[in-house]
């Protein structure tokens, strides 16, 4: 009788494991699927895109549309930071015909980009026009350093031939978010990687970002002592950043 009662322990074990098993993949794809749809990066930035999300056992799969190339990344760099994704399958498609790669309208794309991630200019205020490689700024600027560093950020970007900022310095407010809004890891290690993805000094480093509650930490190598301050000032100035660890190394 021992015996056949151990035995049939047992095997209540194993069924309650193998029952146990999918209901827990289930809920982690569940919380998957719902951090990404909760993630800053896909309330501010992908609203207005059409992304359908679906998790198996970590593995996301991305079909629907985005507006443009850079929504299409910034999407897989988000999903891919979010705790228990293993895999993630973009088959996302741009609305119409994406433009050509270093063509005016790419060069735009990505330099509105650039600015929309870094809290001390206001893309919000600042119109981005591109013709023959260079750029022009246009909007309100809260100071002339702001002016200046928006210039800076549109100067730097990878195939930017010029910049012309005809921005106005006026006492507009610097951009702000929402009181007791908090941007989430995944976010701003998408936001970081992008940054220096697009940066003509730092688009070529090979750049593992971590974050964890807003701290960023670098790992890769730089080619110069130069590269790795400047790939943590760019890190430091996203939005969500709360202090960087930089631990690159200089080949």
């Amino acid at each position: 009788m021992k015996v056949l009662y151990s035995i049939s322990l047992m095997m209540a074990a194993a069924v309650l494991m193998a029952l146990s098993v999918p209901v827990h993949a289930s809920t982690m794809d569940d919380r998957i699927e719902l951090s990404a749809k909760q993630s800053y990066v896909f309330k501010t930035y992908l609203q207005g895109d059409d992304i359908k999300i679906q998790s198996k056992d970590g593995a996301v799969t991305l079909t629907g549309t985005v507006s443009e190339n850079s929504h299409k990344s910034l999407a897989h760099e988000t999903i891919a930071g979010l705790p228990g994704v293993k895999s993630v399958d973009n088959k996302l498609e741009i609305k119409g015909a994406p433009p050509t790669a270093n063509s005016d309208a790419w060069l735009r794309d990505k330099v509105k980009v650039t600015l929309l991630f870094h809290r001390s200019v206001s893309a919000g205020t600042t119109s981005v026009d591109v013709k023959d490689g260079i750029v022009t700024l246009r909007g309100d600027a809260a100071s002339k350093a702001q002016k200046d560093l928006t210039t800076e950020y549109a100067m730097e970007v990878e195939g930017v031939k010029g910049v012309k900022n005809e921005m106005t310095v006026t006492k507009a407010p610097e951009k702000t978010r929402t009181v007791g809004e908090i941007i989430d890891d995944a976010s701003i290690t998408a936001q970081v990687k992008m940054t220096l993805l697009y940066h003509r000094s730092t688009s070529a480093i090979n750049t593992k970002v971590e974050t964890k509650g807003g701290a960023v930490t670098l790992y890769g190598k730089a080619r110069s002592a130069a590269e790795l301050s400047l790939a943590t000032k760019l890190a430091n100035d996203v939005d969500g950043v709360k202090e960087v660890n930089n631990r690159m190394t200089i080949e």
